[in-house]
């Protein structure tokens, strides 16, 4: 059975053990410096609330579930456990902006590092998930062990911070344009509830669109929009009020902050 721990289960690494547990013929350790927190995530999806020692003797697979201010700290403690194992252990980190040859640095001696970014909808199986492994060959089977979870893209560590500025910080931007959307629906006379499903739905199909035929975002926006139609009034709109320019800055303020976390 494969065994994978979790040190830190907050809302990523709660959302990525949720995603492992439903992998058959794996069993889950979790630990986290907020025991209540790791004893209700155990419960809800049957895992092994343990300690941070024992998890680090027994797993396979080591999640960091931790804050990059956090993780020299937490390397510095599970160090001297994992050094005298004589199996095989990997460690995943998920610190935003933590290169791997950092990583092994502050653990004092080699050991396979996996790199990922997840995003929030893996608590729901449709993440996009950036790994970088720099050459370790056990990327296929976390990949595997992970499915659940969403997509896995493997991409360069060089690039892994501009992509995570993407995918990992858009969510958020997403919600924010879903929220608006659904506003904009409220004040031309809808429900609030009614025009958030309208909006969640448009944007989770047009994303299925996007990706399935393979055509440009322009090309798309302009087969929706007729002359003198009613969509390209609103598209008028959002380019007079500069929507492509305020996403972008959004984009690369979350990237700078990204490289500043990882010094």
């Amino acid at each position: 059975m494969l065994r994978i721990g979790f040190i830190g289960v907050g809302n990523m690494g709660g959302a990525l053990a949720t995603a492992a547990a439903k992998q058959e013929n794996t069993k889950i350790l979790v630990t986290d410096y907020d025991n209540k927190k790791a004893e209700e995530v155990a419960q809800k999806i049957g895992a092994e609330n343990t300690t941070t020692e024992l998890l680090c003797k027994t797993a396979r697979y080591i999640f960091l579930g931790v804050k990059p201010q956090v993780l020299p700290s937490v390397l510095k403690e599970i160090a001297p456990i994992i050094k005298n194992r004589t199996d095989e252990v990997t460690l995943i980190s998920m610190a935003a902006g933590v290169k791997i040859e950092k990583i092994i640095a502050e653990i004092g001696f080699f050991v396979p590092v996996i790199r990922i970014m997840p995003n929030l909808p893996v608590t729901v199986g449709g993440g996009m998930v950036l790994y970088t492994a720099a050459g370790n060959t056990e990327t296929e089977k976390i990949v595997s062990a992970m499915q659940y979870s969403g997509v896995w893209e493997q991409i360069d560590e060089e690039l892994i911070d501009a992509a995570s500025a993407v995918s990992g910080c858009g969510p958020a931007f997403v919600f924010m344009y879903i929220k608006a959307l659904a506003l904009g629906g409220e004040k031309c006379g809808l429900p609030y509830d009614t025009a958030l499903k309208l909006a969640a739905q448009t944007v989770m199909g047009s994303a299925k669109m996007l990706m399935e035929t393979g055509r440009a975002p322009d090309e798309l926006k302009d087969a929706v929009c007729s002359p003198g139609g009613s969509t390209i009034e609103g598209v008028k709109s959002l380019y007079s009020n500069n929507l492509d320019e305020t996403v972008i800055k959004a984009v690369e303020k979350s990237f700078k902050r990204t490289i500043e976390l990882g010094k």
